[in-house]
Formats: structure tokens, sequence, C-alpha cells
């Protein structure tokens, strides 16, 4: 049974390397286990891959989804990027601020970080080469950009991993702010100083910085600026619960497209069909990769994975630069969202081990598998941003290494320092 298991997961990275689709590649692996294995029904696999569904919790995905999608039918992008464009002004490189703001406000409104790459590929790309950014540096601003969204609440990643690791998305909501916020600045910091070494090629806005200018767009952008606020302040005063929270987001943007006057029924129908095809997508990477999950409990290989771990590192921090060598190496292969179902059940037990608050652990493991994202060769944020500008992904990954370096930064700090992560949840709750 070992050597099936092995195989099985030799077969998973081979079907990646040969750039299978993900839900696909690992249908692939988990079907040759349950082909061979003893005494195992291969009917179960289909059993296995539909109670995964079956989870309440996992209702909040094609909710918040679809509240994203009608959000960007309602206007609202614009009227954000409006607020973002006159809080900076006419700085050098302001353009490029704008971008990382837009993504840092809409990551708290879609919770998909590919759509808003995608979202922010087709809308600002265009403006950045217009004011002397280059069509490579404006690529891999805004996939790095995109990597905010999932911290942000309510990042879809956050609502799987606490339903894989039995903790409350609630929580998780509230403790991806500090990290979004720190990510977001730390990237503003890094554009600041390209810019001014680029000066002479960049091109400033000539909308410059007036009290008027901001309050007349801080009034179209309030309402949408206020979704964050409602859900995580219902789901803690038990007002509804997170998946609830999905349903009300969805009423909210339908509001928003009423008050604004831009909502058509032809756009309702359209945001529900994407909402199906995206959330379908989402859910069949979940069931897929949750029945290879099954396979990795049933051989017990979690206990022999913690009890490997804590016999060659018996410190902390060792445990936690191992951890992530080893979840950059797996988020380079594996879509965020399968590789998180898959693994977090063979980690958290370690988590626990090490004395290490289960907020900050999950935190630490959705950063570095969105970093995944970010990373060839199989860099979802990647493709999909340099599909939408037609950037090489040769010239991609030069430009991008300043950016990753920042990255890896940011890790580090969220790693072993844990404030960033707790202090908004210790405030709350």
């Amino acid at each position: 049974m070992e050597s099936l298991i092995t195989f099985s997961s030799v077969m998973l990275l081979v079907f990646l390397f040969l750039k299978v689709p993900i839900f696909a590649a690992v249908l692939g692996a988990t079907s040759i286990y349950f082909a061979f294995a003893n005494n195992v029904m291969p009917t179960l696999m289909i059993q296995r891959m539909m109670s995964s569904t079956q989870n309440l919790a996992l209702l909040a995905i094609p909710f918040f989804v679809c509240a994203g999608i009608f959000m960007n039918y309602t206007g609202v992008t614009k009227r954000i990027m409006a607020f973002c464009e006159a809080l900076i002004g006419n700085v050098q490189g302001g353009i490029a601020h704008v971008t990382i703001l837009v993504a840092t406000l809409m990551g708290g409104l879609s919770g998909s970080g590919l759509a808003d790459a995608a979202m922010e590929a087709k809308m600002l790309v265009p403006e950045m080469r217009k004011r002397g950014f280059t069509n490579e540096f404006s690529s891999v601003l805004v996939a790095t950009a995109a990597m905010i969204t999932p911290l942000i609440p309510p990042g879809i990643a956050m609502i799987i991993y606490g339903t894989v690791a039995n903790v409350s998305i609630g929580k998780l909501f509230v403790a991806g702010i500090g990290p979004g916020l720190m990510l977001c600045i730390m990237l503003m910091m890094l554009v600041a100083v390209i810019s001014k070494k680029n000066k002479d090629t960049i091109v400033k806005s000539d909308q410059v910085f007036t009290l008027q200018r901001l309050w007349q767009t801080f009034k179209g952008a309030f309402l949408p600026l206020c979704l964050p606020i409602v859900i995580i302040g219902g789901i803690r005063i038990g007002a509804f619960t997170p998946t609830e929270a999905g349903a009300v987001a969805i009423v909210y943007a339908v509001i928003l497209g009423i008050i604004y006057r831009e909502l058509k029924i032809s756009d309702l129908i359209t945001g529900l069909k994407e909402t199906v095809v995206t959330s379908g997508s989402i859910m069949i990477i979940i069931s897929a990769a949750s029945a290879f999950a099954w396979i990795l409990t049933r051989e017990r290989i979690p206990q022999e994975f913690t009890a490997s771990f804590t016999q060659y590192l018996d410190s902390k921090i060792l445990f936690l630069v191992a951890l992530n060598l080893f979840l950059l190496f797996i988020g380079m292969f594996i879509e965020g969202n399968a590789a998180m179902i898959i693994i977090v059940p063979l980690i958290a037990p370690l988590a626990n081990h090490f004395g290490i608050d289960p907020i900050h652990f999950a935190m630490i493991v959705i950063f570095n598998f969105t970093l995944g994202a970010l990373s060839p060769p199989v860099g979802t944020l990647m493709f999909v941003t340099c599909s939408v500008t037609k950037c090489k992904i040769s010239r991609f990954i030069k430009t991008a290494v300043p950016f990753y370096i920042l990255c890896l930064v940011a890790l580090v700090i969220i790693t072993f320092v844990p404030f960033p992560s707790t202090f908004l949840v210790n405030l709350l709750y």
C-alpha cells in the first residue's frame, strides 16, 4: 500500500508537469489509488468527492463569487478607482500606487485574486503603459497586488482553510486584514523607489490632490467600501454566519446596482452564469483534492509525517523555516486551494505540537500558497495576467525578481512576528 500511495503521488506531479488541468491531475492520481487498492471500493471515490462538497461553510464560496461579479457590473470598480486616484494625486508613479490601492480595496469585495488580476490587467495596465511604465512591470505589479485579495476578507482561501482545519472563518477574515495592509504598504514603498529611479520616463498624473475632489470621489465609493465592515461586523455580533454573510453580500451588491442604476437584468443573468462557471471550477478542485486527502488520512500519512517532523525538528523556529520551504515548493506546482485541502490536515497537528496560534499559522499557510500563485512554473496569477497583457513569461519572471524578494521579506515577517495576524483578532474577540 505504501508503494501505491507513492506511485499515486508521483503521478500527480507528472500530470502537473504535463500541464494537465489541476482538477484532472488530482482526479487522475486519486483514481489510480482507488483502482488498485485492496479492500477499497472504487465507488468510494465518488462518495468522498460528493461528501466533501456537502459542508455548509463551502456555500459561502459561490455567494462571495457572485457578489464580486455583481460588484463589477454595478460600477463599483470605477468609483473605487476614482477615489484611489483622488487620494494619490499627482505623485511620481501615481497610477502604480492606484493599482495597489484598487487591489487592496477590491479584495474586500470579490475574494478572488485571479478575478481581480484579470480585471485590473484589463483596466489599469493600458493606463500604466501610457504613463511610462513598461508592459512587463505593469503586469508584474498587477499580479503581485492581486496577492492582497486572498488576505483581505472575504478571501475564498480563508473559507477553504477554515473548513479544512476547523478554524473560525470569522476570525480568519479579521486576521487577514493586517497582513493584507502590510503587503499593500510594502508594495507602495517599492513602487515609490522604482518610480523615483525612473522619473525621467514615468509621466505624472495631471490630477492634483484636493480635498474637494477626494470628498466627491469618496461619496461615490463609500457604500462599496462599507461591505467588508458589514461582513465582519455582522459575523462578530452574531447577526449572521460567514455563509449567510455571502448571501448578504449578494443582496448588498444588487442594492448598489439599483442605487447607481447600472445593474441591468441582462447583467444579473450574465453574472449568474459567470458565478456557476467560476464556482464550479473551484468546487471540482475541492472535491478532487478532498478525495486525495482522504487517501492520505487512510494511509496514516499525517501521523507518520508528524512523527518524522518532530523527530528531526525539535524547535519551533526550525519547524517554521522548514514549513515555509516546503509550502513554497508545493505552491509552485499545485494550485493553492487544492494544496490546502491535501496538506493542511498534515501540518495542522504539527502547529499544535509546537504551540503555534492556529490563526497565525493559517496566515502563514495562506500567504505561502498565495506567493506560489505568483511563482513559476504553475503560477496561476502570472499566467492569468500575462494572458491579458500579452507579456512574455520570461520577461515577467525577470522583472518580478524585486517583487519576489519583497514577498519573501513579507513572509518572514508574517511567520516570525504574529502581531500583524493576531492583533485585530485579539482586539475584536
